[in-house]
């Protein structure tokens, strides 16, 4: 077997910063602000339904050819989306330290909105950036630097400000994600893209071809299957993530005590399941990869089943290691799986055909996360967390017709 080459740390350093930014707003809205929103009163079905400020995520790939055809080839093709999207998130963010939730929670959720969508559209280019520089080879842990990067994000953003905004206050939290956009805008600046030359300018496809390119793609045979895949692999975990937070806050605990348990806690075990994930995509095919992380990452979701339930207390004891196992095996799985995207993306069209890919990914998960509000409403928490574990042990099936696909 050929020794596999190590992707050079210029490459990682730079995707992952880039995608720490992307997770800042993202683990606000995703890990802090229904803690925020269920301390204030605002329903469960309220808190699933904000899920829908991610929009911004499942419709990128309406501008993302824009996106990936458009930039400077002086300053850089992918930095010239990237460095206006980062000063846009600041001055975002800045606004959001003068909206406190209990009195302005509309502007506020139309704030968080518009962050989705300056990270959305700098996601495009990213994702453009690492099919450019990223090899074959580099994929597994090319995705995994990427994912680290995002979840240290949402560590930062959904956790860690959460916690020091008892010091340092509403405003406090905010300035210091604003601070944060500044210095990856301030990175993203000095960093040298490789020079498009005006031959490459002028071979970038048109936008028939694009649109010829992106058909062709999805009538490869075995492509249903691929985007079923992608849709379902996170469809269980979405539903129940969404709701496990406001089941600790329903069980009496803090909103700083859950932060720390799944904020903080459970990313800390997503980043070593991200890196483990990276490897194993690295060293095994990468059905088999995704089949052994989505194996794994079942049975804690089958424990926060038994949580709801009570056949497990709900204690510092048992929540903090179901929490810990169902972010690494989830963390596992991503790059896995987004190493499996990037394979399967015609490069010529790179960041819009990697960006369809995406938004599947996004569109499988984001009705689960919508609706768990309302199905917890509508039953119980142990409902949810069982059509969760049921969802996730299904994706199973589709391991098998994966192994199957063309390379």
């Amino acid at each position: 077997m050929p020794e596999r080459e190590v992707p050079p740390t210029g490459k990682l350093l730079v995707l992952s910063v880039l995608y720490f930014a992307q997770g800042l707003p993202y683990g606000f809205q995703g890990n802090a602000l229904g803690l925020y929103m269920r301390e204030s009163g605002i329903s469960r079905t309220g808190i699933g339904l904000a899920s829908a400020l991610a929009l911004p995520w499942l419709l990128k790939v309406l501008w993302a050819p824009f996106v990936d055809r458009h930039g400077s080839p002086v300053f850089g093709r992918r930095k010239s989306w990237i460095v206006p999207m980062q000063l846009a998130m600041a001055l975002c963010a800045m606004g959001a330290a003068f909206t406190p939730v209990k009195t302005e929670l509309t502007l506020l959720l139309v704030l968080i909105l518009m962050l989705n969508f300056f990270a959305a559209t700098q996601d495009i280019a990213v994702d453009g950036l690492a099919v450019d520089i990223l090899s074959a080879k580099e994929l597994g842990l090319g995705n995994a630097a990427q994912v680290n990067g995002y979840k240290v994000g949402m560590l930062v953003g959904g956790s860690l400000l959460v916690a020091w905004s008892a010091t340092i206050g509403w405003q406090g939290l905010f300035f210091a994600m604003a601070a944060l956009f500044g210095g990856v805008m301030l990175m993203a600046w000095f960093y040298q893209e490789a020079p498009v030359s005006q031959l490459e300018v002028a071979a970038q496809p048109a936008w028939s071809e694009v649109g010829r390119r992106l058909k062709q793609a999805l009538t490869l045979p075995g492509t249903g299957i691929a985007l079923l895949a992608i849709a379902s692999y996170k469809a269980g975990e979405a539903l129940a993530d969404k709701m496990f937070g406001p089941f600790l806050i329903d069980h009496g605990y803090s909103v700083e005590t859950v932060a720390v348990w799944v904020g903080t806690w459970g990313l800390l075990a997503s980043f070593a399941g991200t890196l483990c994930g990276g490897l194993i995509a690295s060293r095994l095919s990468l059905p088999n990869a995704i089949g052994l992380a989505a194996a794994f990452r079942a049975l804690p979701l089958l424990a926060m089943w038994g949580l709801g339930a009570g056949a497990i207390s709900v204690a510092a004891h048992t929540v903090i290691p179901i929490v810990m196992l169902e972010h690494f095996f989830a963390g596992m799985l991503t790059p896995c799986m987004f190493a499996f995207m990037m394979s399967r993306v015609d490069k010529r069209i790179g960041a819009t055909h990697y960006t369809l890919l995406a938004c599947v990914e996004v569109l499988g998960k984001s009705p689960s996360a919508l609706l768990s509000g309302v199905l917890a409403d509508a039953t119980n928490y142990t409902t949810v967390f069982g059509v969760a574990a049921l969802v996730s042990i299904a994706f199973l099936a589709l391991i098998p017709p994966l192994k199957r696909l063309p390379a």
